[in-house]
């Protein structure tokens, strides 16, 4: 009797454990059989109405590794990029954009490949705002987005409107394309790099998009550098930059 009670003892030490083995495989490659993800079994860290203690671990390191996968042609590790949650990124932005001195409310729209922001501000230095509340945006977007600014509060209607619309819906690269034009006639901030204007454009983006030109000339001359300071007067700091 006791040598049957050890035998069946060990026979479910030995199921238990191949069951440990394989939770632990799943865990590892539960989402797509090429991701390795050592903390993607912690869904709570990412509820907004999760606990201070829960949120208080949010000082932990973030750690995500992708393998290709041994198949010729499966492509399943792309499929993560076609999950953007465009308004959990205008959540984002707006909430960040937010907490910029002296901007006080913010209304942002993001596209299939653009950003935009309407705020409201009281700032004496127009151009740095815009500079702080685009730069913002560029953050958290991929880098490929386009992203304008507007301090005209008006315009917070035109393109709270434009949400209304998504990529498919008719003339909807035209009505964007129409409240960028009256976006782009308030400040925009500082270039970007020597190949990439305010708004994070390349001459090549100029010809495919056809999105408008915020001055309709380039925008790495000194007249568009005094357009886009505050009160249209000369920014000294920003000539000598691209002197």
């Amino acid at each position: 009797m006791k040598k049957l009670l050890i035998i069946a003892g060990l026979c479910t030490i030995t199921a238990l454990s191949g069951c440990s083995k394989d939770t632990g495989n799943n865990d590892v490659y539960e989402e797509s059989g090429n991701t390795i993800n050592v903390n993607n079994k912690r869904h709570e860290l990412y509820s907004e109405g999760a606990s201070r203690k829960i949120r208080s671990d949010s000082t932990n390191y973030g750690f995500v590794r992708h393998q290709k996968s041994p198949l010729m042609n499966d492509n399943t590790s792309n499929d993560s990029y076609t999950a953007l949650d465009r308004e959990q990124l205008a959540n984002i932005i707006s909430k960040y954009s937010a907490n910029i001195p002296n901007v006080n409310d913010v209304a942002t729209l993001v596209t299939d490949q653009e950003v935009l922001i309407a705020y409201r501000t009281d700032s004496k230095n127009r151009n740095l705002t815009a500079d702080q509340v685009k730069k913002t945006a560029f953050s958290v977007v991929p880098r490929y987005f386009h992203v304008y600014v507007t301090d005209n509060a008006t315009l917070m209607r035109d393109v709270e409107n434009l949400a209304n619309l998504d990529s498919t819906s008719r003339n909807a690269r035209r009505s964007v394309n129409h409240v960028i034009s009256e976006m782009t006639k308030s400040p925009q901030g500082a270039r970007l790099n020597a190949s990439e204007d305010e708004n994070g454009r390349t001459p090549d983006d100029l010809n495919i998009n056809n999105t408008p030109n915020w001055n309709n000339k380039r925008p790495n001359t000194s007249e568009t550098l005094d357009k886009n300071t505050n009160e249209g007067g000369k920014n000294t700091d920003m000539n000598k930059t691209n002197q």
